[in-house]
């Protein structure tokens, strides 16, 4: 069995260096800490995702402090004032909380698709095609047709016109398009209004719902200036992640049209998203709608301050450009032929002898391999300036070795 057990971890690290989508989720880990190391009072700065914050004190109030109910039956006072909260955001007529933005996908794909052997539009980058494990080939039977994305996030919307199915027997049937804002893979990037507004118009023309996966919607709405109402007014539904930027320990909320919901209630039964007392995680989403959303302000400030000085120290090692950063999120290239992104990711997360002397701390940096030749920081609300300081010294300290040791 323990023979078994390594070969699979071995097999799952070969796959992985072999599929960059694979990655992000495999847990790669930094290399152990030497001898010399041991000890050493660090400082981390952990920049792999904004789903690492953990709850600010005000927000683990509001959570012992929040009125419970049982949701399933309905009666949670917390979650639906939560979900009414949402409604008016969104300007939707319905809302409905549920433990997850992968489920809240799920569900508002299963409620739109209700028929197996049916196909949905959306680009080939999408954080549903790409990490949400095919849930709806694997449980609703539908089919995803995909559209290649631009570096910004958006795909050609003439091609939902040429990619829609007609009545043909032999052929699935077209009944839904999805979008992403901001877009994951395509580094934090916010979707131009005119864009959701064009797909609108063709979804119109084509008699299609729009879905769209707004995992860091609030990201999008405070980089843009719109507010989530003005963004989502070209689409019927759409699912929101609190425990991202936001810092809340779980929790999503799908918005969309009453009918659409009863639908939607039904599949997060049946796929056990029905919570009891829910309301101590939904307290806290309110809480970070009071309190968490003006401050993604200064995440994305702090992302442009180490697109910045990537821009600056970087070269042949690595790139970035601060235009590129919209949000909080940024994708630095590394050269390939220099080192691999795992290898510039094991780079910052180790101190080596004569490190602090020359930077003046002992800094670790934990980021993530996103492609086979980039790597992404995230910035969170547990991260302040004086870590993204200290993040770019070690950034620039080891750009700087690297190309010493290439030069």
């Amino acid at each position: 069995m323990v023979r078994m057990v390594r070969l699979n971890q071995g097999l799952m690290r070969w796959w992985c260096c072999k599929s960059p989508h694979l990655r992000m989720y495999y847990q790669w880990s930094p290399p152990t800490l030497t001898s010399s190391q041991e000890g050493v009072k660090h400082h981390v700065v952990d920049l792999r995702s904004d789903t690492v914050t953990k709850p600010t004190d005000g927000m683990k109030k509001a959570m012992m402090e929040a009125l419970l109910g049982d949701d399933v039956y309905r009666e949670d006072p917390t979650v639906s004032e939560l979900e009414n909260r949402m409604m008016h955001l969104t300007g939707k007529d319905a809302a409905l909380f549920v433990p997850s933005g992968t489920m809240g996908n799920l569900i508002s794909l299963l409620a739109h698709c209700e028929h197996r052997g049916s196909e949905v539009l959306l680009g080939d980058l999408a954080h549903i095609f790409l990490y949400e494990q095919a849930g709806m080939a694997q449980l609703g039977g539908i089919q995803p047709h995909i559209i290649p994305t631009s570096h910004d996030g958006t795909y050609d919307a003439k091609e939902l016109v040429h990619r829609l199915r007609d009545e043909d027997v032999h052929c699935p049937r077209t009944t839904l398009i999805c979008l992403e804002n901001t877009h994951n893979k395509c580094g934090g990037k916010v979707l131009p209004l005119s864009w959701i507004d064009e797909v609108g118009e063709v979804a119109k023309l084509l008699r299609l719902p729009v879905h769209m996966d707004g995992a860091r919607l609030m990201n999008a709405s405070v980089a843009s200036g719109e507010s989530a109402s003005r963004i989502l007014e070209a689409c019927d539904t759409a699912s929101i992640c609190f425990s991202k930027g936001l810092g809340t320990p779980v929790g999503s909320v799908i918005v969309g049209p009453e009918p659409f919901m009863y639908k939607a209630l039904r599949l997060r039964k049946v796929l056990g998203g029905g919570m009891r007392q829910a309301g101590m995680l939904a307290a806290a989403a309110l809480y970070s709608l009071d309190h968490m959303v003006d401050r993604l302000a200064h995440d994305h400030s702090h992302a442009q301050m180490l697109a910045q000085a990537i821009h600056q120290n970087g070269n042949k090692i690595a790139s970035c450009h601060p235009s590129e950063v919209h949000t909080n999120i940024v994708v630095v290239e590394v050269n390939p032929d220099v080192l691999s992104p795992e290898e510039f990711c094991n780079r910052l997360s180790v101190v080596e002898e004569g490190e602090k002397s020359a930077v003046g701390d002992s800094i670790i940096v934990k980021v993530l391999p996103w492609t086979n030749t980039a790597v992404r920081f995230v910035t969170h609300h547990d991260v302040s300036t004086a870590d993204i300081e200290a993040a770019a010294a070690k950034l620039k300290y080891v750009i700087q070795e690297i190309d010493s040791k290439n030069t």
